[in-house]
């Protein structure tokens, strides 16, 4: 590890422990060259997961753009944006595979959402199951 005072290439570890959340380790190290201390934190690289799109080309899941669909179909309706968000942001963690089609997101959506409000979870699915296409009448 590079010290970020001098530049010098080497340092030693004088403290190791992992960090509050569990999820990285915290090491306390020295530099060999100027002596002055620092805290680096090592956490695993995961492979995105990646989302398999109804018109065939893959992008990596993005919560923000979960929660944004959900936060529309619950607009002015009584549910808690922290369990939106806690859904959305939770997501990727439950998923045990590398890619997912985008008709498993929608489901699993729609499953967390008929629950917690009727409303939120008809308009989800309205455009989920994109209904103006299945049923062109509705529209005129």
């Amino acid at each position: 590890m590079r010290c970020p005072y001098c530049s010098a290439p080497d340092s030693k570890v004088v403290n190791s422990r992992p960090s509050d959340d569990g999820a990285s380790i915290r090491r306390r190290r020295e530099c060999l060259n100027c002596a002055r201390r620092f805290t680096t934190y090592e956490r695993a690289q995961l492979e995105p997961l990646m989302v398999a799109k109804r018109s065939g080309p893959r992008e990596a899941f993005n919560p923000d753009k979960l929660l944004r669909g959900l936060t529309l179909a619950s607009e002015k309706r009584p549910v808690d944006p922290a369990a939106l968000r806690a859904f959305a942001y939770s997501f990727e963690d439950e998923v045990q595979t590398a890619e997912i089609p985008a008709t498993e997101i929608g489901r699993r959506a729609m499953t967390f959402l008929r629950p917690l409000d009727d409303v939120a979870y008809i308009r989800f699915a309205s455009v989920y199951r994109d209904f103006d296409q299945e049923f062109p009448q509705a529209r005129e």
